[in-house]
């Protein structure tokens, strides 16, 4: 088949490398340069299959409450008159119940496990790098009621056998031993020694390269308008170089796919959640993560990703806003000197903002839509490195009639 995919961050990259590797003809289409420039470009950095799950869960709306009263707060919100920021709002709080976090984690967890497994396969069969890490994650927990709160992930955990550790103060130093100078800073924490690190950007311009070589054509620099129909399905996309044409369509926009699906009667519910990085030198190496670690309170992971660190975090609910804002970075200054103070050169650190495309149900919604030859892979929120690979993989044997390597259920637009 001949396949347009819309977007060439990591999610539009990896469609592209799978799909091709199946035998398709494949064109990648972006406003940008190049592959991986906008929400792909500067994330935290984490593959984190043990740590997937959906924002929504029960408790979130009371923590939501002390989150914006925080100092350093890890949720922002700038209320606008949007109604799908509400209709989004409002969908979120009714997956705020134990049982639908249980469907919800359980969901994402078989596509983040899944992705992992395709992220090392490809990295075998290819030899890409990117300047990965298979050292695990660490969440580290400040208080004994963050610890005792884990309950409800270790039991999906458990149910799809992923590895997991839970840590008293030794145990998280013994794992990050630049904690040592702070342990009086947290109670413990829990490894997920399953979860890899990497540079989504760099891998994303790597793997671009080599679909390239692999007769992939990247048509970066163009404006995608609309997409045409008629007759019951897409007739073409119509861009400022022309109207393109296939025979199948893959919208991989992120935070903006829902706008180019509206006109054709398709709600999406996806919603930009801003998130906000900072990228310094490392300048003393025993001083720096070994991996990733996740501060629980503040919500913002530290990752070690080459001779750079990357903090990455907090939630910004400001609709298509990108500017920088200083009050998100004074967040990230803290967490970073407050846990790694000998680490990394705040004063080179550079400050970085992207939109993550959310569900309200925290799962991506990947598969076909009513429109034949319309096809999703979007609203992977901050697991969009996560799932990548494996989004990429399901998608290609889901459009090629091959049997998928996961069960689908749950994944497609369907489910709302």
């Amino acid at each position: 088949m001949k396949i347009l995919i819309l977007g060439s961050g990591v999610i539009g990259t990896t469609a592209a490398w799978y799909l091709s590797q199946a035998g398709h003809e494949v064109t990648v289409v972006d406003r940008q340069s190049g592959a991986g420039m906008e929400t792909s470009f500067a994330n935290a950095g984490e593959v984190s299959p043990g740590y997937s799950a959906p924002w929504a869960g029960p408790g979130v709306p009371v923590k939501a409450i002390k989150w914006l009263l925080m100092h350093h707060s890890p949720l922002v919100i700038q209320p606008l008159m949007d109604p799908s920021m509400w209709r989004w709002g409002l969908s979120m709080l009714r997956n705020c119940t134990a049982a639908r976090y249980r469907v919800n984690k359980a969901r994402m967890v078989r596509l983040a496990e899944y992705s992992r497994d395709c992220l090392q396969a490809l990295r075998l069969d290819t030899g890409i790098a990117y300047d990965e890490r298979s050292q695990g994650t660490l969440q580290l927990f400040r208080t004994q009621a963050q610890l005792d709160g884990t309950a409800s992930d270790i039991e999906v955990l458990n149910q799809y056998g992923v590895p997991y550790e839970v840590l008293d103060m030794d145990g998280c130093v013994r794992h990050e031993p630049a904690l040592q100078g702070v342990r009086a800073k947290f109670v413990g924490g829990m490894r997920l020694p399953g979860d890899e690190t990497g540079d989504c950007f760099l891998f994303t311009l790597r793997l671009a390269a080599m679909a390239q070589a692999h007769g992939v054509q990247f048509r970066q620099g163009v404006q995608i308008q609309a997409l045409e129909h008629a007759g019951g399905d897409i007739t073409g996309v119509r861009t400022d170089a022309g109207l393109l044409q296939a025979d199948r369509y893959v919208v991989a926009l992120g935070s903006f796919s829902p706008l180019l699906l509206a006109p054709l009667g398709l709600t999406l519910p996806v919603y930009p959640v801003k998130g906000y990085s900072l990228t310094l030198p490392i300048i003393d190496p025993s001083g720096a993560p070994e991996s990733t670690v996740m501060d629980e309170t503040h919500k913002v992971a530290v990752t070690r990703l080459g001779d750079r660190i990357r903090v990455g975090g907090t939630a910004e609910l400001t609709g298509y806003d990108t500017s920088l804002k200083p009050a998100r970075r004074r967040t990230l200054d803290h967490v970073v000197t407050d846990l790694f103070p000998r680490g990394g050169d705040l004063a080179q650190a550079k400050f970085w903002t992207g939109l993550r495309p959310m569900t309200p149900d925290g799962t991506p919604v990947i598969g076909p839509t009513r429109y034949t030859k319309l096809w999703l892979s979007t609203g992977h929120g901050t697991l969009g490195w996560t799932m990548a690979a494996g989004s990429g993989r399901l998608l290609a044997d889901w459009m090629g009639g091959a049997r998928p390597g996961i069960d689908t259920e749950g994944l497609s637009l369907a489910r709302y």
